[in-house]
C-alpha cells in the first residue's frame, strides 16, 4: 500500500500480537500512530510530521529545488492559504502521498510532460484520483513558473484520465420518497435531507446553516469551498422542517446539542440512509446532485441551475444534468419524426 511508504513509519507486534505503528525520525522522541486502517492515522502522521521538523518555508529556500521542496514551498505560499479550510485539508492528504513518492526527489526544473503522464497513469485503475494528482501538479508547476523554478508547466497539455463513473450517485425520486417515508418530519434526519435537497448546498455548508442564515424566506450562505456568497429561496417543504427545527447555532445538531462536523455529519447521514433501507452509494453529495437534476428537470437553464449551485463551472452543471438534457432532448426529437407524414 502506498501508506506504507510514508518514511519514518515503524511498524511492530506488541507481546500481546498486536501491530503497533510509531513515527520515528533522528532527534525526535517516538510518537505512537493510529492503526493503519484508522481514519484518522494520516492525520496523526502529518502532526508527527510537522513537529520539531525544520520551517518549511525556509527548507523550500535551500538545498536542491526538488519536487518535494515545491510541495513545501507551495504549502506556505499566499496562493495555497487562500483555499477554503476543506480544501486545503484535502490538498495536504493528496500532497502527503506525493512527497513520498520516489518522484519526489527528483529536481523539478527535470520534469518533462512525458514524466508527469507517467506518473499519473500509475493511478489508471483509479482514474479520479489520478486527474487529482493531475490538477495538483498543474498548481505546483503554475506556482514554480511563478517562483523562478522552472520557465513552462510539463503538466499543462497532458489529457485528464477518463473516469468510469461520474462520482457520486445522484438520489432519484424513489430513493428520496423511501428517505422521507421513513424518516418523519420533524426528525433531524429529515431536516438534514431538506436541507440538503432544497439549498443545493455540500455538507460543510449545510452543517453550518442556522436561523443567523435565515432571513425574509431566503437562505444566505458563503459556500465554505468557493468563498461564492448564494441567497436561496426557502422551498416550501424545507420552511416546513426549519419550522420543527431546534433553537442553536446550528440547525443541524448532535444528541448533546453540538454542531455537526462535515466528516461527522457524512458517517451520520450514512446510518441514517442504511437504516431506512437505502443501499451504500447513496450520499449526502448526491443530493446536491439530485436538486441539479430536479432543477433541469423543471426547464431551469444551466445559469439559473448555477445560481443555486453556486458553481462556478457550467460544464460542472451540464455533468450533472446530463442525463436529464438526454432524455428531454431524445423526447422533443421523436416527436418531431412523429410528426412528418410520409407518403
Amino acid at each position: 500500500m502506498t501508506i506504507l511508504r510514508l518514511k519514518y513509519i515503524q511498524r511492530f507486534k506488541d507481546r500481546h500480537g498486536r501491530v503497533r505503528y510509531y513515527f520515528r525520525r533522528k532527534g525526535v522522541k517516538p510518537v505512537p500512530l493510529p492503526d493503519i486502517a484508522h481514519p484518522e492515522f494520516l492525520a496523526a502522521y502529518q502532526a508527527a510530521l510537522a513537529k520539531d521538523a525544520p520551517d518549511p518555508a525556509k527548507v523550500a529556500l535551500e538545498g536542491p529545488r526538488t519536487f518535494a521542496r515545491l510541495v513545501s514551498a507551495w504549502l506556505t505560499s499566499p496562493r495555497f492559504r487562500q483555499l477554503g479550510a476543506s480544501t486545503q485539508v484535502n490538498y495536504r492528504r493528496i500532497l502527503a502521498h506525493m512527497q513520498a513518492d520516489d518522484y519526489a526527489v527528483h529536481l523539478v526544473s527535470d520534469f518533462e510532460p512525458r514524466n508527469v503522464r507517467r506518473f499519473v497513469a500509475r493511478f489508471a485503475d483509479r482514474p479520479a484520483a489520478g486527474n487529482h494528482r493531475l490538477k495538483l501538479f498543474r498548481m505546483l508547476f503554475d506556482y514554480a513558473i511563478e517562483d523562478g523554478w522552472r520557465p513552462d508547466n510539463p503538466a499543462l497539455n497532458i489529457k485528464r484520465m477518463k473516469e468510469k463513473a461520474e462520482g457520486a450517485e445522484s438520489w432519484s425520486d424513489e430513493h428520496i420518497g423511501q428517505f422521507c417515508a421513513y424518516w418523519p418530519s420533524g426528525s433531524v434526519p429529515r431536516l438534514a435531507l431538506a436541507l440538503l435537497l432544497f439549498t443545493g448546498q455540500r455538507r460543510s455548508d449545510v452543517v453550518r446553516m442556522g436561523a443567523s442564515h435565515v432571513l425574509d424566506g431566503w437562505v444566505s450562505v458563503v459556500q465554505q469551498k468557493t468563498g461564492t456568497a448564494l441567497n436561496i429561496p426557502i422551498h416550501p417543504e424545507l420552511a416546513v422542517e426549519l419550522a420543527k427545527a431546534p433553537d442553536g447555532a446550528t440547525f443541524l445538531q448532535r444528541q448533546n446539542g453540538q454542531a455537526f462536523t462535515a466528516n461527522g455529519f457524512y458517517m451520520r447521514f450514512k446510518a441514517w440512509r442504511a437504516e431506512a433501507g437505502l443501499h451504500d452509494g447513496l450520499s449526502p453529495h448526491g443530493l446536491r446532485k439530485a436538486a441539479a437534476r430536479r432543477l433541469a428537470e423543471a426547464g431551469c437553464s444551466t445559469h439559473q441551475i448555477a445560481s443555486i449551485t453556486g458553481h462556478a463551472s457550467l460544464a460542472e452543471v451540464q455533468r450533472y444534468t446530463r442525463a436529464v438534457d438526454q432524455k428531454r432532448i431524445a423526447k422533443e426529437a421523436m416527436a418531431m419524426m412523429g410528426s412528418v407524414k410520409r407518403a
